[in-house]
């Protein structure tokens, strides 16, 4: 049997991730110690800094819904400090984002492209840290009960970034609706079959910046759509495509409410423990923090977030591993058409320069997808054990068919 991927291309795919494989390991033993050092030895200069420019600010509304001048300080802190990280990780971001990329042939994006999506990136995540140090550190000061009544916006503001989703990413690439055709048909029949409610099928033009090819389902309810990138339609054949979709179906299928409740419990959680960091650094003083809501202890904060974080994922990621397996079944059943599944992976792994045998350490550290191995093994164990289903109305023309709604 030919194999999934040819001996040059495995090493090329490894030779591309081993630098990958390398910059994770040190994240992980040098990220928390940097989140440490800052937290130890920058937080006095940055507040320094913060109130040297505060004082050039006066805006007499702010101060009374803030009950005083300490807002201008406190957002002034918090873009320091997302900035000095933001700095610190501009050349590797360059290197691995760019660079490498087009060394690798992934990208087709021009060095000012990038540079352009990165700043409305940078634009986007001035605009967060504001809304967080105004809003966040000024509750805070106002009332003690800020934590619970923050925790019900921050729910509630889960639940809108979800419905929105399908529009964020028309910041970054345009977004055209899947003419109708034999694909749009199918896709429609299949879904409509299974009782997946959707409200289009869009077209995201990825291919002017990166031949990476995606499928996905975005939004909920009436703002749920499915995305297909430009790349895709023109690499795999309509029978793939359905495939993905079938496969991205097994997601929305899923059970949510586990996941809900767990993602309420962490946000009243970690309000609940910043209440607590603010009670306990204005007791001590820690940093010259002597008021409740003090932005000093933010990076604090955001070092037991990444902490805390680095414990929960893999524990998230092996279940998040299961759903993709039990997704692949799920399009199995619907499609009734193990080969194309199988085709799809291998060709997505070649063209996305997926390693299919990546380290086991990087696995369990938090990756979230099952190696290509693994998914093939899986749906062929399947197939072997599997009596021979009818012909399904979904598998209509051959395998080979290109798809219809190519944007070429």
């Amino acid at each position: 049997m030919e194999p999934l991927f040819p001996p040059t291309q495995l090493a090329e795919v490894q030779a591309y991730h081993s630098p990958i494989y390398t910059s994770a390991l040190v994240d992980l033993i040098v990220w928390p110690l940097l989140l440490l050092g800052t937290a130890r030895y920058l937080t006095r200069p940055f507040h320094a800094l913060a109130s040297r420019w505060a004082k050039r600010v006066n805006v007499p509304v702010l101060n009374r819904i803030w009950k005083g001048p300490e807002w201008a300080e406190t957002i002034f802190f918090a873009l320091l400090f997302f900035g000095f990280f933001v700095v610190v990780n501009l050349p590797i971001d360059v290197w691995f984002g760019y660079v490498r990329e087009h060394e690798y042939g992934l990208s087709n994006e021009s060095f000012g492209a990038f540079l352009f999506d990165g700043l409305k990136h940078q634009a986007i995540l001035v605009v967060a840290v504001t809304s967080l140090g105004f809003g966040l550190f000024g509750a805070a000061r106002l009332t003690r009960h800020w934590w619970w009544m923050l925790g019900i916006t921050a729910s509630l503001g889960l639940v809108i970034s979800t419905a929105v989703d399908p529009y964020r990413s028309r910041l970054y690439v345009d977004q055209t609706s899947l003419p109708p055709g034999s694909l749009r048909t199918r896709l429609t029949t299949m879904l409509e079959g299974a009782s997946i409610p959707f409200s289009d099928i869009f077209v995201v033009h990825t291919g002017a910046k990166s031949v990476r090819v995606q499928a996905a389902f975005a939004g909920t309810g009436p703002t749920r759509t499915i995305l297909l990138s430009d790349t895709l339609l023109e690499t795999m054949t309509e029978a793939e495509v359905v495939a993905a979709v079938a496969h991205e179906a097994g997601h929305v299928s899923e059970s949510r409410w586990p996941g809900r409740v767990l993602s309420l419990l962490a946000v009243f959680a970690l309000m609940g423990y910043l209440e607590w960091l603010f009670r306990r650094s204005s007791q001590r003083g820690w940093f010259g923090i002597t008021v409740r809501g003090d932005v000093r202890v933010l990076p604090l904060l955001v070092l037991t977030f990444d902490l805390a974080t680095m414990a929960v994922t893999p524990v998230s990621a092996a279940h998040s591993r299961g759903r993709e397996l039990a997704a692949d079944q799920f399009a199995l059943k619907l499609t009734g058409d193990g080969d194309s599944l199988v085709s799809l992976l291998v060709k997505v792994g070649r063209i996305n320069k997926e390693d299919p045998d990546p380290p086991r350490w990087y696995v369990l550290s938090g990756v979230s997808h099952p190696t290509i191995f693994q998914r093939v093994d899986a749906i062929r164990a399947t197939q072997k054990n599997a009596t021979p289903p009818p012909t399904s109305p979904v598998k209509a023309g051959t395998s080979e068919q290109q798809a219809p709604g190519v944007i070429r």
